[in-house]
């Protein structure tokens, strides 16, 4: 009788953390005096995107390095922030857009099963979705894939969870 076992690699955040941590930020810019009356906002918007508004590059900075202190504290990774370029925006502000990346996109979900198949354990990796399943028969090859992704999650520029470990 032969069991295999499993997990799934994915790319989420916890959205609750990341509400607080947008919250904490807005509730820093009412307090601080180098923030205080510049019409700043940070606005979470439905998942998608945060956005800064600010009088200027300097306080865009500062706001951004609070929303860093912030989100590290809630244990949520930087890279899910996938910052766009400042633009201008009304009244002489400017704008800063940062897109929130959650799941794996095809061509990482790709690259991550490339990984594995040349680490040459005896383990099998597909794609479902924004996910990637890896199974094999040993609970031991599967710690060394994780292990294995661990170590290369730099490269892939986006922070991995392992689920359903069973």
């Amino acid at each position: 009788m032969s069991k295999d076992f499993s997990f799934d690699v994915v790319s989420e955040f916890d959205r609750q953390e990341l509400l607080n941590a947008v919250d904490q930020v807005q509730r820093e810019l009412n307090s601080r005096f180098d923030l205080k009356n510049t019409n700043s906002q940070v606005e979470l918007d439905a998942d998608k995107s945060i956005t800064i508004t600010t009088s200027d590059d300097m306080k865009l900075r500062n706001i951004l390095d609070i929303l860093h202190t912030k989100m590290s504290k809630r244990n949520l990774s930087l890279k899910i922030l996938d910052p766009q370029p400042v633009e201008n925006a009304l009244g002489g502000n400017v704008r800063q857009m940062f897109k929130l990346k959650k799941g794996l996109t095809q061509e990482l979900a790709k690259k991550i099963v490339a990984d594995i198949k040349s680490s040459k354990m005896k383990i099998q990796a597909s794609i479902q979705g924004e996910q990637v399943r890896v199974s094999g028969k040993s609970k031991d090859d599967l710690q060394a894939a994780i292990r294995l992704l661990k170590e290369k999650e730099d490269s892939y520029n986006i922070p991995l969870q392992f689920q359903n470990y069973r």
